[in-house]
């Protein structure tokens, strides 16, 4: 079965309670790492570094139990090789003021002004520094099954959308503001088919039992949740080469002086959807007792 719909349907009761045996839990390894990969336009569940299942849906409805409180922050010297084995970044940061204090040579001593967060720093004329947010997700119809890691890239975190179509930033923003936590409901996250590049958009779509919502609130005090949303950069070895930031190009000496210094640009704050519709009447007549 190519689809998701193996592990996203009602389990059946005798296998509600049923716990990995030994074989099973040697061949899977001590926890192993769980997250939902959205290359290439398509949401892939990628256990241990290998994708074991490809939904061919936009959409997936999810349950978000557990959120990074910061938004971090990676930025790369070198130009994405695809075929290259995997390095960690130059600098980093996990909560978006400052560079992590594990790295040796940091790009600035905050991100708010260093020069990799000045748009036009990356050679595509963004930001050569890149926001993401981690999401620790579990499915919508098996709230008690495993947790995924969700990251998050800027297009998705960002911007304004319509009431069904809403950023996280925006989305987060809207359903707390109407007195609920991402908790409480399921969500469904669907992908902008107009992007070119891997962009969600996300919904509500309806409230959870309320044994639901225990197992939710359980599943985001897990070991499991919190380590899903945390940023960790393994260390490659001293003897590996480094790569050094791009240096901008010469310019001509006629036209040093009409080059202004980069200043750090302020960020429009995500607006509130503009209709104040109540979140009830967005996810329609559902009923809080389904089970």
């Amino acid at each position: 079965m190519s689809e998701l719909a193996l592990f996203n349907q009602e389990l059946p009761d005798y296998l509600k309670d049923v716990k990995l045996d030994d074989a099973t839990r040697a061949l899977v390894g001590n926890g192993g790492s769980k997250r939902i990969s959205l290359r290439g336009g398509k949401f892939r569940m990628v256990v241990n570094g290998e994708e074991i299942l490809t939904s061919n849906n936009d959409s997936l409805n999810v349950v978000i139990v557990e959120a990074a409180r910061d938004v971090s922050r990676t930025f790369y010297a070198g130009a994405y090789n695809p075929k290259a084995d995997a390095t960690p970044p130059d600098c980093w940061s996990n909560t978006g003021v400052a560079p992590d204090a594990s790295i040796e040579q940091p790009q600035h001593h905050n991100c708010a002004e260093c020069p990799q967060n000045i748009k036009g720093s990356a050679s595509g004329g963004g930001r050569a520094c890149r926001h993401f947010r981690r999401l620790a997700v579990v499915l919508a119809d098996d709230v008690g099954g495993d947790i995924y890691q969700l990251t998050l890239a800027s297009k998705s975190i960002f911007g304004k959308g319509d009431l069904t179509h809403m950023p996280f930033e925006q989305y987060a923003k809207y359903v707390g503001s109407q007195g609920y936590n991402l908790n409480t409901l399921s969500t469904e996250m669907r992908f902008d088919t107009d992007s070119d590049t891997a962009k969600l958009f996300f919904k509500p779509l309806k409230f959870l039992s309320k044994d639901q919502w225990g197992v939710a609130k359980r599943q985001g005090e897990t070991p499991a949740a919190k380590k899903a949303i945390e940023m960790s950069v393994a260390k490659t070895s001293s003897d590996a080469p480094k790569l050094s930031a791009p240096k901008p190009a010469p310019q001509a000496k006629a036209v040093e002086a009409e080059i202004a210094e980069p200043v750090k640009r302020v960020e429009k704050k995500a607006a509130e959807p503009t209709a104040k519709k109540d979140l009830k009447a967005i996810m329609g007549d559902w009923s809080t007792d389904e089970a």
